[in-house]
């Protein structure tokens, strides 16, 4: 399965929606997206599971990889 992860870059700082990024992920569970990123300084916000149409439409977005 593919999770698209919303976060920002620091724990230290406040979370403002302008300055959310996001990546894509391959993982079995919310749980593995969670302990594959859990070295990353990054605040997650959110993991959103792709599938179907959501994940047809992510792929043709220029943005679209996936990270190792």
């Amino acid at each position: 399965m593919i999770y698209k992860v919303f976060y920002q870059k620091s724990k230290e700082e406040v979370p403002v929606r302008e300055c959310t990024d996001s990546l894509y992920i391959e993982a079995d569970s919310e749980r593995e997206v969670r302990l594959k990123l859990k070295d990353k300084p990054y605040n997650i916000e959110f993991v959103q599971k792709l599938e179907g149409a959501f994940l047809e439409h992510e792929k043709n977005q220029e943005s679209f990889e996936l990270e190792q």
